[in-house]
């Protein structure tokens, strides 16, 4: 697998994620909350400002998921004791009935539909494969020696 692959395989998961989602009475525009989530969960405490610059969202765009986010229970805001005018945005301390809800939708629908069966064999295969690429890969979870493998780098070398 070369970058491209790689970077073509990331926007393809990131549309699968996308259609597991449930989704019903939301409207559209998911794709904005969905990073704006990501980017109060690895920045708590950041203001809209900051997290339009880091996502290269508009600073609307970034407004108006963090409103959506808020009413859902998903957000909590206080204001900046350094600057009264801001408002600092992290997650909630309870979980929401949304994130409940998203948290309890599987992800095999929308595998099934991708992958063009209906094989819960295949399908598991698949999500099994993608639960340890997400538990390598995650920012907040430190790679282990397993990742270090040197079987890997006969891939990398072509062999």
């Amino acid at each position: 697998m070369d970058g491209v692959e790689l970077f073509l395989l990331g926007r393809t998961l990131m549309k699968l994620g996308e259609d597991a989602l449930p989704t019903e009475g939301l409207g559209g525009g998911h794709r904005p909350v969905l990073i704006v989530t990501s980017d109060i969960l690895e920045h708590p405490d950041s203001t809209v400002s900051e997290i339009a610059s880091r996502t290269s969202l508009p600073q609307s765009a970034v407004s108006n998921a963090v409103a959506r986010l808020k009413e859902a229970g998903s957000i909590t805001t206080t204001t900046d004791p350094r600057d009264r005018r801001r408002s600092l945005i992290r997650k909630a301390d309870r979980i929401s009935a949304r994130v409940a809800q998203v948290r309890a939708t599987t992800i095999d629908a929308a595998l099934a539909a991708a992958l063009g069966t209906d094989d819960p064999e295949l399908v598991n295969e698949v999500v099994t494969a993608l639960e340890l690429l997400a538990r390598q890969l995650r920012p907040s979870h430190p790679r282990t020696a397993a990742s270090s493998d040197p079987s890997t780098a006969s891939r990398k070398q072509g062999g």
